[in-house]
């Protein structure tokens, strides 16, 4: 195991810092617990520029899956998130051992929708187990708080709630 500076520094392959920054989840601890395609999205905007990490959030918000028909014609079926500022309803099905999530966000609010885009992405393919698992504000560790209001992170984290709860639900039924 490679020793770090005494700044602190991550590898992916450590499992503890030489050094404890805060109680909140740590890089690599929040590592230890992402499915693998939504660590390298977060890992993407952690290395990124601000810049280019406004950027990447609102690719992400044109890359989100639109509905499908039955949503899409029939969004009762949906559940809002009234915490987001913006409209914000999601919904998940039982696929398998994972789940299928969809997203419905308005185009006119491009930051909760590339949030929407980065965990259909991040998502795609996880098991039950592992969307439950992921940490609750594993989107800090993206540096967003540097792009976007504490409303909007505040929203992020109960959109994320509420689809873990569905998770649930879906386990239990």
């Amino acid at each position: 195991m490679k020793r770090c500076a005494p700044a602190v520094q991550w590898s992916m392959t450590e499992t503890t810092p030489t050094q404890t920054p805060s109680a909140q989840s740590t890089p690599t601890e929040t590592a230890q617990v992402l499915p693998g395609k939504l660590q390298e999205i977060v890992t993407l905007f952690r290395s990124a520029p601000k810049a280019l990490r406004l950027q990447a959030l609102l690719e992400y918000s044109k890359k989100l899956p639109p509905l499908p028909e039955k949503y899409a014609e029939h969004p009762e079926f949906m559940q809002p998130v009234p915490e987001c500022a913006s409209p914000f309803f999601l919904v998940t099905e039982a696929q398998g051992d994972g789940v299928a999530m969809y997203f419905k966000v308005p185009e006119e609010a491009p930051t909760v929708r590339g949030y929407a885009g980065i965990l259909a992405e991040g998502l795609a393919g996880a098991s039950r187990e592992q969307i439950l698992n992921i940490p609750d504000q594993f989107y800090m560790d993206m540096g967003l708080s540097e792009l976007i209001t504490p409303m909007r992170l505040r929203g992020m984290g109960a959109i994320l709630m509420r689809l873990k709860n569905q998770v649930r639900e879906e386990t239990l039924s």
